[in-house]
């Protein structure tokens, strides 16, 4: 399969590869490619959705090589990277190939562009697809573009490629038995859902050996559920571990080992875990069908947090966590009729989320119509209107929609365009190292939220958390507010 993969770059320059959990796209396909003479000697990129899939499938390849990331594999993610000078395969998330790409339309060090899970349609995802097939045509015709996943229907994307090919691989899975054990009450008040949570993830240790996944809509319900499962006491042998993509990297990391010896893994998880992942031990999965998404609302102008069921694929994948080593089992908290109601894919994120950051992205790259691109699914025209306005307010555009010196400021930095505008003014007004902190507070989890329980939404106590020494919570904030720091010069 993969010298067929690598003969069909050559002679189309684009494919579609609809590679089954288990088949090893990820971390196979890559390293087999460094040695096409198509790639000149030119570098791969592999856009992966998630902060934590990137650096775990840099690992994972450079290990596969006897080597550590930083030589022929390394990774870039927002607030981290290790890349070396014989760096060839570097594994990026979709938000730094939109900087990439930015700062060099034609890619000109890069042979080759994958889409790793391509199913996942973040707006960042659509934005950089869109710009490369740009690339491809305006620029690079030698540009090999390769879209990755496990449960799309590829023909669109072999379509915007110019009917590239689609080749089918099969996986490794094993098979998994689901069971479909919905609440005895379906509109029951949050502790009564924890409760729920709580009798099925006890049923399932009972019932069943190996490690277990629970897929949780969020991070509080991941604090709730941990706390409830330590008054049950599911037994000693029972390692509880979060995994979530804000969590520090020890703490992922751990989730991510093998059990010690005698322990039973029980791995508390958001979508995170949904894809890309290795989890060692996993042989049960408890779906919740639960997942939280951002969704605009016109009226206030601003994305609001919102839990929805999950669709189809997802539920799929998630199910699918349980067979990738053996024969496993999957309890769903739902009824088969919901699962079989559900959309067959997640809603793309630019039919639902603020488009006022993608028109700012859009604006640099030179466009002023979207139309203008080809687009999986293209920025519904009258909430691009309303975030060219946001920008033209924020003085990022002019007039006639073009990007200002000031709007080309606020790109560089990286954030949301309301942010870049308060950073940008806040250091002409001399204040620039006290808004880089609380713009890094406003990008990132609150610290002080801990629980569900009430929290108080002074903004001084979070500064003094953030200036106070240690507390390895705020690590990631403070790092955040360092780079947007130098960003901001």
């Amino acid at each position: 399969m993969l010298p067929e993969i690598s003969r069909l770059l050559a002679e189309r320059g684009a494919l579609v590869l609809q590679a089954e959990p288990g088949a090893g796209k990820t971390t196979r396909v890559p390293p087999a490619l460094l040695a096409a003479p198509w790639l000149a000697k030119r570098r791969i990129l592999v856009l992966e959705p998630r902060r934590l899939a990137a650096i775990m499938a840099a690992r994972r390849m450079a290990a596969e090589r006897g080597e550590v990331v930083g030589e022929t594999i390394g990774y870039r993610v927002r607030l981290d990277q290790c890349i070396g000078p014989r760096t060839r395969i570097e594994v990026v998330t979709n938000g730094v190939f939109t900087r990439l790409i930015q700062s060099d339309p034609a890619l000109e060090d890069y042979g080759l562009v994958i889409f790793d899970e391509c199913h996942e349609r973040s707006q960042q995802a659509d934005l950089g697809w869109a710009l490369a097939l740009e690339s491809r045509a305006a620029l690079r015709e030698d540009l090999r573009l390769l879209a990755m996943s496990a449960t799309i229907d590829g023909r669109e994307h072999a379509r915007l490629l110019g009917n590239a090919p689609i080749l089918e691989c099969p996986g490794r899975m094993f098979p998994v038995t689901i069971h479909y054990r919905p609440p005895p009450v379906s509109t029951a008040p949050r502790h009564q859902v924890t409760s729920d949570w709580v009798s099925a993830v006890n049923r399932a240790l009972k019932e069943t050996t190996g490690g277990v996944l629970v897929f949780l809509p969020g991070v509080p319900e991941i604090r709730q559920l941990a706390t409830a499962l330590a008054e049950a006491n599911p037994g000693p042998d029972v390692v509880v571990m979060p995994l979530f993509g804000d969590q520090a990297p020890t703490a992922q990391q751990a989730a991510l080992m093998p059990a010690a010896p005698g322990k039973r893994k029980l791995v508390l998880a958001t979508a995170v875990a949904e894809t890309s992942l290795t989890l060692p031990d996993i042989a049960v999965v408890i779906d919740t069908g639960l997942s939280r998404t951002a969704r605009f609302d016109p009226a206030r102008a601003m994305e609001r947090l919102v839990t929805v069921p999950v669709s189809r694929a997802a539920a799929e994948q998630r199910a699918g966590r349980a067979g990738r080593q053996g024969p496993g089992v999957c309890y769903r908290l739902y009824a088969q009729a919901t699962f079989e109601g559900a959309l067959r894919q997640n809603e793309p994120e630019i039919r639902q989320a603020d488009l006022a950051g993608l028109a700012l992205e859009l604006a640099l790259w030179g466009v002023t119509d979207p139309g203008m691109l080809r687009w999986l699914d293209a920025p519904h025209p009258a909430r691009f209107a309303q975030a060219r306005e946001l920008l033209q307010a924020l003085e990022a555009l002019d007039g006639a929609g073009r990007i200002t010196a000031h709007g080309q400021a606020m790109a560089r930095l990286g954030v949301h365009p309301r942010l870049a505008h308060l950073l940008l003014r806040a250091r002409d007004a001399g204040v620039g190292q006290l808004a880089c902190r609380l713009a890094a507070l406003i990008e990132s989890r609150d610290p002080m939220r801990r629980s569900q329980a009430p929290v108080f939404a002074d903004i001084q106590d979070r500064l003094v958390l953030f200036e106070a020494g240690g507390r390895a919570r705020m690590d990631p904030l403070r790092r955040l507010a360092d780079q947007l720091a130098q960003r901001l010069g």
